[in-house]
């Protein structure tokens, strides 16, 4: 974990620790399982393998950016939004991010990039109409303990094996059915129908794999990312207020934009939803509930503390 004046959090490193590691393990037994069924592709599929967790760390940053419509500002653009990134960056001894702002209505926020050099902390121009200072400083503070825990980088190459196994399933199927069209009285091609289904069978299994595992680092993430900005900032009523106000607004964004963003929703500091309980497996986000409990604890003990 990056040296920082955020909280350290054992249970954050030994998550990451040890979803890197399964994620890895079920990533090469992904490539080494089709490389086997596939001899004749195995340098092919090794190398875009490779290619995809490569290109997937190295960048992060832009990717996440234009997926939002995202742009990077200057101070002289945004001097009160990068003041209070360097107030927080001093105060956390930590460097200054890149500061970025996306273009629409939904309230929100996220953090992405492949070390705390080459970060960018972004909010969205809905988020800066909905919060005032001290709201909009927490949910800073909490973007930034993401870059400082290197969180960030661990969930977007997790996102890697998912991707990979995603298109291998896609291309299973569509390599299934054309045999099934176009392949019988050929003694199914010499077996290639079995290949694709297990094939399409292993990436599956790696899909759900990499969706649960780095949907449970995600959720524990979150939390930690809420403590920490309500340590830094001693403001933990702040940041429950903004998650509130985040939540609510989502009601009145449209249904359309909402789906446009969701592929977003692991990073962003509330899941861009609207309606729908998060108190399952499947979701990238604890419980507004639980992470307003968690705010009052904080709040409760900095109380008793002063």
């Amino acid at each position: 974990m990056a040296r920082s004046r955020f909280i350290q959090d054992r249970g954050l490193t030994a998550r990451m620790t040890l979803t890197m590691f399964l994620l890895g393990a079920v990533f090469v037994a992904l490539i080494v399982s089709l490389m086997f069924l596939f001899r004749g592709f195995a340098p092919i599929i090794g190398l875009v393998g490779i290619g995809i967790a490569f290109y997937q760390w190295w960048s992060s940053d832009k990717v996440a950016m234009r997926a939002m419509r995202a742009r990077e500002v200057s101070p002289a653009e945004a001097p009160e939004l990068h003041g209070m990134i360097d107030r927080l960056c001093a105060l956390a001894d930590m460097p200054k991010p890149r500061v970025g702002v996306a273009d629409m209505d939904i309230p929100n926020a996220f953090a992405t990039g492949r070390s705390p050099d080459r970060a960018v902390v972004c909010v969205t121009t809905g988020i800066l109409r909905t919060l005032d200072a001290e709201e909009l400083e927490g949910v800073l503070a909490h973007e930034l303990s993401h870059v400082a825990h290197r969180d960030v980088l661990v969930m977007t190459v997790a996102s890697s094996a998912g991707i990979v196994a995603g298109m291998i399933t896609q291309s299973a199927q569509y390599g299934g059915l054309s045999l099934l069209s176009g392949g019988r009285g050929r003694n199914n091609n010499n077996g290639a129908l079995p290949a694709y289904l297990i094939a399409l069978l292993i990436s599956l299994v790696v899909y759900a794999i990499s969706f649960f595992l780095t949907r449970l680092l995600s959720r524990y993430r979150e939390l930690c990312a809420d403590r920490a900005g309500a340590y830094l900032t001693m403001k933990p009523q702040a940041l429950a207020s903004a998650l509130q106000k985040i939540t609510g607004e989502m009601a009145s964004i449209p249904q359309r934009d909402l789906r446009a963003s969701s592929a977003m929703n692991a990073f962003f500091i509330a899941p861009a939803i609207s309606g729908a309980s998060l108190k399952t497996l499947s979701s990238t986000h604890p419980s507004l509930e639980q992470r307003l409990e968690q705010l009052a604890r904080i709040q409760a003990e900095l109380g008793r503390a002063s």
